[in-house]
């Protein structure tokens, strides 16, 4: 048995319909705006009653791109995720830089994270060779960690005795 349309192709630029449809989708999660217009539209909405419908979503404050996005860094850093690396996925879900910037900046402390992150695939004691310190830094780069964090996170502070 097939699955039902997301918006029937009669329906297609019918306001009630893609505001049914949007809401279905929002039950399940968040999304940012953009990105559940393009997903609405893929379902057969039409472009203009779409564009009307998450007009009307964003002013009953239904979808929230800035609560998307810090929802999004709390949950990525959660999982023991770098800023660079969740920045990196907001953009390609279409996120601004400047709300991107807002949502990490108002995350956690990133040094912390990194440690925390470190910490749980290494061990309590920071690494004493170079060669180690270069693996941990390897992983925690992977993780989307910036060179200030994992210097803070491996011991490798280069500064001047």
């Amino acid at each position: 048995m097939a699955a039902k349309p997301l918006i029937p192709p009669e329906a297609a630029a019918d306001p009630d319909a893609i505001r049914a449809a949007a809401l279905t989708l929002l039950a399940r999660r968040d999304w940012l705006a953009g990105e559940l217009g393009a997903k609405l539209q893929q379902a057969g909405g039409d472009g203009r009653a779409t564009a009307e419908v998450i007009a009307e979503l964003v002013g009953e404050r239904l979808l929230d791109d800035a609560r998307y996005a810090e929802r999004y860094v709390a949950s990525r850093a959660q999982r023991g995720q770098g800023p660079l690396r969740i920045a990196g996925e907001l953009a390609a879900l279409g996120a601004s830089r400047e709300l991107i910037e807002a949502a990490i900046e108002s995350g956690p402390d990133w040094r912390a994270v990194a440690g925390e992150v470190r910490r749980r695939k290494f061990g309590a004691t920071t690494p004493d060779s170079w060669t180690e310190k270069a693996r941990q830094a390897r992983f925690l780069q992977y993780r989307g960690f910036s060179s200030d964090h994992i210097r803070a996170a491996t011991g490798a502070d280069l500064e001047p005795d």
